[in-house]
């Protein structure tokens, strides 16, 4: 298996086993105002995985594309830092998730669906995509399968910051 696969099933298990334990209520409960609770932001990693994969399989319909050396060269692995708060896309907010089985199979349904994408078309071909990232600028359709797995760190951390919240 690919290392970004490895790393995106490494991160998604511990998601996945920190909020497993919680309750509804736990679930559902926002820190402070303004603060997502952690319902919301499993549901917002969904949203964007699954708008990923659709520019994703966009891309891939077009004809291979290259970009400049030095945008290959922009490290994903910068979105995990949380040293900075980043205003989500407009329809990326998760204003009203659903249900604590639905956020679960809709999330692990759009990994399973990046990871299929994935191993569909491989490294290679994934290369020949360009995917307009709003923050990271145009990067390749490799590196935002590593986006999404730093985007998920990112999101794992702030779970953990609002259960110490809670």
């Amino acid at each position: 298996m690919h290392r970004s696969l490895q790393r995106l099933d490494s991160i998604h298990q511990k998601l996945m086993n920190t909020i497993a334990a919680l309750d509804d209520a736990t679930l559902s409960r926002t820190p402070a105002d303004n603060h997502w609770s952690v319902a919301q932001i499993v549901h917002h990693l969904s949203l964007v995985e699954n708008a990923v994969i659709g520019e994703l399989e966009r891309g891939l319909a077009r004809p291979p594309q290259r970009i400049s050396f030095l945008r290959r060269l922009i490290p994903t692995s910068i979105v995990s830092i949380r040293l900075v708060r980043v205003k989500a896309p407009r329809g990326m907010n998760p204003l009203e998730p659903p249900g604590r089985e639905e956020i679960i199979a809709n999330y692990d349904a759009a990994r399973n669906r990046l990871k299929a994408l994935y191993e569909t078309h491989g490294p290679a071909r994934l290369k020949q995509v360009i995917f307009k990232h709003p923050f990271l600028g145009d990067i390749t359709g490799l590196a935002t399968i590593s986006f999404v797995g730093y985007h998920e760190l990112r999101h794992l951390k702030q779970i953990r910051e609002t259960l110490k919240k809670l």
